[in-house]
């Protein structure tokens, strides 16, 4: 079993790094980057909402603020974009980890509501502060290569897809780490596991700054990218509830259950766009489908696909394992 998920890794990893050669056009390797970047954002998100169960629908709002900010040191500062997005990101960590201390105090409901409130304002401050991000008007990145417009979606294409990489080895490091099983626990019953040792308030907090991080340079990569930021798009709430719907969709509890979602939700997304114009029946379309998976495929696909353990549910474990693990 083992040979097979290795050779089926290699394959992917494979046919990923081919892509852009074996596509007849240009779009298609536009199309590929965004359902890298959103496979990206989504395993992110996954270090949260996968370990811990907080659902996050605010996550694109640290998407913007690392668009913006890599923008904004690009534009205003005058720094190379490599360091522009390096910086940014750490800016949004810090920021996301002082929010992270007053948002992981609540639960349930009253969290995501936290989440959403998040991007709203936001989205308010970079639109009112028009001096500064251009307002509703939004801000223009000047390009970081000398290159056509398709041979800069084949660079940001690799680009994305080390990001992913670095993504997916944090995640799988996290799953076998003694943090991550704090964080299962966490999950499973956060009241005993916090009397039982686990500083659970600290766990979550880096949690929510990992995750974070990794959305914040997506949306550096973006603005480096797209070079045309709207705030509207980078803080829009669509943006959260895609990363949710691919994690469920493909499997919270999996590494690469975020990465099956992205590849199934973001080439329809982009389908519906174009065939169905800028109107909002897309969004629609997105809204009913996250309520039948969570209505009848809460577990996602991979757990489809391979069987889940015997016992396995939406909480795979208990918390009484999970703690074992946290002791060692």
């Amino acid at each position: 079993m083992r040979t097979v998920s290795k050779l089926l890794l290699l394959a992917g990893t494979a046919g990923a790094l081919a892509y852009p050669w074996l596509v007849p056009n240009y779009y298609l390797v536009y199309a590929g980057v965004l359902t890298v970047m959103y496979a990206a954002m989504a395993t992110s998100w996954n270090i949260l909402g996968g370990f811990t169960g907080y659902v996050s629908l605010g996550h694109s709002a640290f998407f913007g603020l690392g668009a913006y900010g890599t923008g904004l040191l690009i534009t205003r500062a005058g720094m190379p974009w490599v360091l522009a997005l390096l910086v940014s990101a750490v800016l949004v960590t810090v920021a996301a980890a002082v929010i992270g201390v007053a948002a992981v105090r609540v639960r349930g409901a009253s969290f995501v509501i936290v989440s959403i409130a998040l991007v709203s304002v936001m989205n308010l401050l970079v639109q009112g502060w028009r001096s500064l991000t251009g307002g509703a008007t939004g801000l223009q990145v000047p390009a970081p290569f000398e290159l056509s417009r398709g041979q800069t979606h084949m660079v940001f294409f690799y680009l994305f897809l080390a990001l992913l990489g670095l993504v997916l080895l944090t995640w799988w490091f996290i799953s076998r780490s003694r943090f991550g099983g704090g964080l299962k626990a966490i999950r499973e019953d956060e009241d005993k596991a916090e009397m039982l040792g686990v500083p659970t308030a600290a766990f979550k907090v880096v949690a929510f700054a990992v995750s974070a991080l990794f959305v914040a340079l997506a949306g550096g990569l973006y603005a480096v990218w797209f070079r045309s930021l709207d705030p509207i798009f980078v803080f829009s709430i669509v943006s959260g509830v895609y990363m949710v719907l691919m994690s469920l969709l493909g499997g919270v509890r999996h590494l690469f259950g975020p990465l099956l979602g992205a590849l199934i939700i973001a080439p329809a997304g982009e389908y519906f766009l174009i065939a169905l114009g800028e109107s909002q029946i897309h969004l629609t379309a997105t809204g009913v489908l996250l309520v039948l998976v969570v209505l009848f495929m809460p577990e996602g696909i991979v757990p489809r696909l391979v069987g889940r353990p015997k016992g396995a549910s939406i909480r795979e474990d208990t918390a009484e394992q999970r703690l074992q693990e946290v002791k060692g």
